[in-house]
């Protein structure tokens, strides 16, 4: 229980967290730039997820020491994963539904009046897919569905190692 719990004051546990992230942030620029499979909204905030978590990593692996920053970069990893999860979900659902008449998937993101991400970072942010589309499939899961995989397991590994860090700091 103990190695659980220090392994986050350490460099790289959240080095790996990080390079996990932006192994996946790469394999979504290859789909899209290389294989020509143009994401969907869902897709770009699933990609906002990932950088979520990324920067999670990042922060956690430059200042494993500092409690502060190991808090941001808690919070981050849980909320990139947890939001990630919901929304591949979301995702699933709506390719599950694509055909039905109340089905409609929108064309522009929905971000912050002061940081449209889209604007700024066309190349990463703009979604110019549709949500039901299901243009592939490995092992006949379609690509939020190995999303829902993703972030279970992004999930799953921040409640383990959040809860053990309670656990720890509890015991006298």
């Amino acid at each position: 229980m103990n190695y659980l719990s220090n392994i986050t004051t350490t460099q790289r546990p959240w080095l790996l967290l990080a390079l996990s992230a932006l192994g996946l942030e790469l394999s979504a620029l290859y789909f899209q730039y290389i294989l020509d499979l143009q994401p969907c909204i869902m897709c770009v905030y699933q990609r906002l997820a990932i950088i979520s978590i990324f920067s999670a990593g990042i922060i956690g692996s430059v200042a494993a020491q500092n409690l502060f920053a190991r808090i941001i970069a808690f919070g981050l990893w849980g909320t990139g994963a947890i939001w990630g999860l919901i929304i591949a979900l979301e995702h699933v659902e709506a390719q599950s539904n694509s055909g039905s008449f109340f089905f409609s998937c929108d064309i522009i993101p929905n971000f912050p009046t002061w940081a449209p991400l889209h604007e700024w970072i066309p190349f990463l942010f703009e979604a110019t897919g549709d949500c039901g589309e299901i243009s592939w499939q490995f092992l006949d899961y379609s690509m939020p569905q190995w999303m829902i995989v993703v972030y279970g397991v992004y999930t799953a590994a921040f409640v383990v190692v959040l809860l053990n860090r309670f656990v720890i700091a509890r015991k006298p």
